[in-house]
C-alpha cells in the first residue's frame, strides 16, 4: 500500500514539530518543502524528509509535489508563515492543483494585503481604526496628520511577529520609523506601501476560529512601547458574557466580510471606549502559546484538529473540560551576549506548569529587534482558576534568570548583571 504524507510547505520553529507530531499520530508521513530547509533544526535533528525548493514558485512546487506523488499519496498539503502569510494562499492554490481540501487563495491574498483586508472590513461596516495608505515619506506625514497621532505604521503586507510595526507617539519617531521602513532596512517582498493606521487604546484579545465556529478568547498583555512584544496570555479572556457575545459576533462578521471560514483564523481585537475593535484579521492559526493553553485549558487540540480537515477526516471541536491558562513570554531587555541562563528545570517542576521552553543558550548572540522575534523563551501554567494560574505562572517564571554582558560601546563594556523575569506592568 502507498505510504500517506502530508506535504508542509515551509518550516516553523514554533508550530512546526508540534504539526509533524500530530501527523505522525494519524499515521502520515511528513514531508517538508523549503527554501531553506535548514533553517528548521527539527527537520534534521528528528531525520524528517525535506527537500529544497523555490517555495515563491508556485510552479516549481507543483513540479515537485507531482514527483512526490510517484512514492507517496499525497493525503494533504498545509504550511507556515515565512517569511509572510503569501505562503497560505501558495497552499490553497496548490490544494485546488491537486484537487485536496485546501483554504480559498483569493480569499487569503485579500486577507494577507492589510490595506485590502481593511476595505473589505469597513465595507461590511466592521469597526476598525481609521487608516491611510502610503507609499513614501510625505504621504505618511500626511497620513497621519490627518488620523492624528499617535498612529501605528505597519507594512501592509507581512509584517509576521510584529515586524516593521511601531507606535509612533510624535513626529520623531514617525520620522524615525519611515526612514527605517523605507531605507532599506525592513525587507519590502515588493513596492513598499506602508499602513498608517490609528492607536486603537485598550485591552488586547485575540479570537481563535476554527471553521465558523469561536474556540475561544485569549487576553494578551505588551510590553514598553513604542514596540508590540507580547509578553503574557489568558485563557480564557476574563469577560463578561455579553463582551465574549460581541467579540464572537465580530469575529464571524470579519469571515463573511473576507470570504474565510476554511480551517483555522485568529482576530485581533483592542476593547476601547467604543467597543472591540478589529485590529487585524489573520488566516491562519497562532503560534504558541495560544494553541497550548487552549488545548490545556478545555482539551480541544487545535494543531491536531487543523491537521484532520487537511487530510479530509472529521474533526473534533468538543470541549472536554474547563480550565485557566497562562503565559509568560520571557524577553531579554538589552543586547549583548547571553553568558548563562537557569531556573527552567525548577520551574518545570513547580506543580501547574505545562510547559517551559527556551529558545537560546549560553552564549547566544542577543540582538532585540523590536518584536515577537525577541521572545528567548515562555512558561505555561494551567490550574481550576485564573488565581491559582497566575499564582503558579509567578512563582515559575521567579526561578527562571540568566545574564546578558552587554556588547561593548566606545571602548568600554558595561558589568554584566542576572536579569529577573518579572516583566513590567506598563502595556501599550
Amino acid at each position: 500500500m502507498t505510504r500517506r504524507a502530508l506535504i508542509f510547505v515551509e518550516g516553523s520553529r514554533s508550530n512546526g514539530p508540534l504539526y509533524v507530531e500530530a501527523a505522525q499520530r494519524l499515521c502520515l508521513h511528513p514531508v517538508t518543502l523549503a527554501a531553506d530547509p535548514a533553517k528548521y533544526g527539527y527537520l534534521a535533528a528528528e531525520a524528517l524528509e525535506s527537500i529544497r525548493v523555490d517555495t515563491d514558485n508556485l510552479d516549481a512546487l507543483i513540479r515537485e509535489c507531482s514527483h512526490l506523488r510517484r512514492t507517496y499519496n499525497i493525503a494533504g498539503i498545509t504550511g507556515f508563515s515565512n517569511p509572510d502569510e503569501s505562503v497560505y494562499a501558495t497552499v490553497g492554490k496548490l490544494c485546488r492543483h491537486f484537487d485536496l481540501p485546501g483554504p480559498n487563495p483569493v480569499s487569503i491574498e485579500r486577507c494577507c494585503d492589510k490595506f485590502v483586508q481593511r476595505q473589505l472590513l469597513a465595507e461590511a461596516g466592521v469597526p476598525i481604526p481609521a487608516y491611510r495608505l502610503a507609499t513614501n515619506a510625505t504621504e505618511v506625514e500626511s497620513s497621519a496628520a490627518e488620523i492624528g497621532l499617535p498612529v501605528v505604521l505597519k507594512p501592509a503586507v507581512g509584517g509576521i511577529s510584529g515586524t516593521g510595526v511601531r507606535l509612533c507617539r510624535n513626529v520623531d519617531e514617525l520620522a524615525e520609523h519611515t526612514t527605517y521602513l523605507l531605507a532599506g532596512k525592513h525587507i519590502w517582498r515588493s513596492s513598499p506601501r506602508i499602513l498608517v493606521e490609528e492607536f486603537a487604546q485598550g485591552p488586547h484579545y485575540s479570537a481563535h476560529i476554527m471553521g465558523n465556529e469561536v474556540i475561544g478568547i485569549v487576553a494578551a498583555e505588551f510590553g514598553h512601547p513604542p514596540h508590540f512584544v507580547f509578553r503574557g496570555f489568558t485563557f480564557p479572556a476574563l469577560l463578561t458574557d455579553d463582551e465574549h457575545a460581541r467579540i464572537a459576533d465580530l469575529s464571524l462578521r470579519c469571515l463573511r466580510a473576507l470570504g474565510l471560514g476554511w480551517g483555522p483564523t485568529g482576530v485581533e481585537f483592542r476593547w476601547t471606549k467604543h467597543g472591540p475593535v478589529v485590529i487585524e484579521v489573520n488566516p491562519r492559526l497562532s503560534g504558541p502559546p495560544d494553541p497550548q493553553m487552549i488545548k490545556l485549558a478545555c482539551g480541544i487540540d487545535l494543531i491536531a484538529e487543523h491537521t484532520k480537515l487537511v487530510v479530509g477526516e472529521q474533526w473534533d471541536l468538543h470541549r472536554s473540560r474547563s480550565h485557566a491558562a497562562a503565559a509568560r513570554i520571557l524577553v531579554p531587555d538589552r543586547d549583548g551576549t547571553l553568558d548563562w541562563i537557569d531556573g527552567d528545570s525548577q520551574a518545570a517542576a513547580v506543580p501547574g506548569i505545562a510547559e517551559v521552553k527556551l529558545f537560546v543558550k549560553p552564549e547566544a548572540l542577543i540582538v532585540m529587534k523590536g518584536d515577537n522575534r525577541d521572545e528567548i523563551g515562555h512558561v505555561i501554567a494551567v490550574s481550576s482558576s485564573l488565581a491559582q494560574t497566575a499564582a503558579i505562572l509567578q512563582h515559575a517564571v521567579d526561578l527562571i534568570r540568566w545574564s546578558i554582558t552587554p556588547l561593548p560601546t566606545a571602548g568600554k563594556q558595561e558589568q554584566s548583571r542576572p536579569h529577573s523575569t518579572t516583566p513590567s506592568r506598563d502595556a501599550t
